[in-house]
């Protein structure tokens, strides 16, 4: 395509023209790095028709490691023999308040699905009550699958979004990744959470199907669940995991989903993630389309993150200051608190 055709091409999405599933399928056999660059181009335009050159910015305190579920991609897994944390209501309370005034748009409260809560949601909800009333910001929870009385206990208390991801739709897949849960539990759970008031944020894995068409039925899955923010993140393979020693992949694949993703739900929120490859990789997921920044922590932090690339690093460049820094060199800024809640209907 030459320049006119990307930019008609970006009107047609903007106008609502939609993607088939050859369209997709085309886009993920992209292997030209010209033709990738066309692609960004296209997501960025989409994307900057809806929210120019602002940026929404979440904190990220992982409060919790432990986790009940025995998935097969992630470090946390309950059969991995690792340190864990569960940090106390004050330690929640005192790292909030440093959160207070910094320029953050939502507070990511991340925890495994941890037994801890299970038994005794009430816990799960006084931590969300006590950090609203502190910060005065949009809550995400991620607590997993728990029942509607507890999701609308914890929306009632102050959470506004809820982080669900089911990493696939491809069934067989799942199965292997998400051992011993159940399908069609996850994807009810966030109808039950969109019923009740919640944004919902929903995403899949990548480098782990077995071919596109796996990935397109993760694609159009995620459709099913209308998201109010959908992601992407590389699949990298954890020490402790069936996948460990496995072939560690590029992020070339998620970028090139992210702009997918872009095109598909073209005004909703996009994550670029920190915690895989920290500000540089933010930078690409950015020029992929994405519109979001996620797991900015304090550059002293000891907290867990997802993937922990920087685990062991002295100086962990994920602060806000060092990532406002970088958008105003990509001509980017903070967006405005009240642009945010206008995205959450608030």
């Amino acid at each position: 395509m030459d320049q006119d055709e990307l930019d008609n091409f970006a009107e047609k999405i903007v106008n609502g023209s939609e993607l088939s599933d050859d369209n997709i399928l085309d886009l993920l056999s992209i292997k030209d790095k010209v033709e990738l660059d066309k692609l960004f181009y296209v997501a960025r335009a989409v994307r900057d028709h809806y929210f120019g050159n602002k940026v929404f910015l979440y904190s990220f305190v992982y409060f919790s490691t432990y986790c009940k579920n025995n998935c097969s991609f992630c470090y946390y897994n309950c059969g991995h023999d690792i340190p864990r944390y569960r940090l106390s209501l004050e330690d929640i309370e005192r790292l909030c308040d440093g959160l207070k005034g910094e320029g953050f748009h939502m507070i990511d409260l991340t925890m495994g699905e941890d037994p801890y809560f299970y038994d005794d949601p009430n816990k799960l909800v006084e931590i969300v009550r006590t950090v609203k009333d502190r910060v005065g910001l949009p809550i995400m929870v991620s607590p997993g699958v728990m029942d509607k009385d507890t999701f609308r206990k914890l929306h009632k208390n102050g959470a506004d979004f809820l982080a669900l991801y089911q990493e696939t739709y491809d069934r067989e897949l799942y199965g292997k990744l998400r051992r011993g849960q159940s399908f069609e539990e996850r994807i009810n759970a966030r109808k039950s959470a969109k019923d009740i008031g919640y944004c919902i944020e929903d995403g899949i894995l990548t480098r782990v199907e077995p071919d596109m068409r796996s990935t397109l039925t993760s694609l159009r899955g995620l459709e099913t669940s209308d998201p109010d923010m959908v992601r992407v993140m590389t699949f990298v393979p954890q020490d402790g995991t069936p996948y460990e020693g496995s072939e560690p992949g590029s992020s070339d694949q998620e970028l090139m989903i992210i702009s997918i993703l872009r095109i598909m739900f073209p005004d909703r929120l996009i994550p670029a993630s920190l915690d895989l490859e920290g500000i540089d990789g933010m930078v690409h997921r950015l020029n992929a389309g994405a519109n979001v920044v996620t797991s900015i922590i304090s550059s002293d932090s000891v907290l867990e993150g997802v993937v922990n690339y920087d685990r062991d690093m002295d100086e962990r460049d994920r602060d806000i200051k060092s990532v406002v820094k970088r958008l105003e060199s990509m001509g980017m800024v903070p967006a405005d608190q009240s642009d945010f809640n206008k995205v959450l209907g608030m």
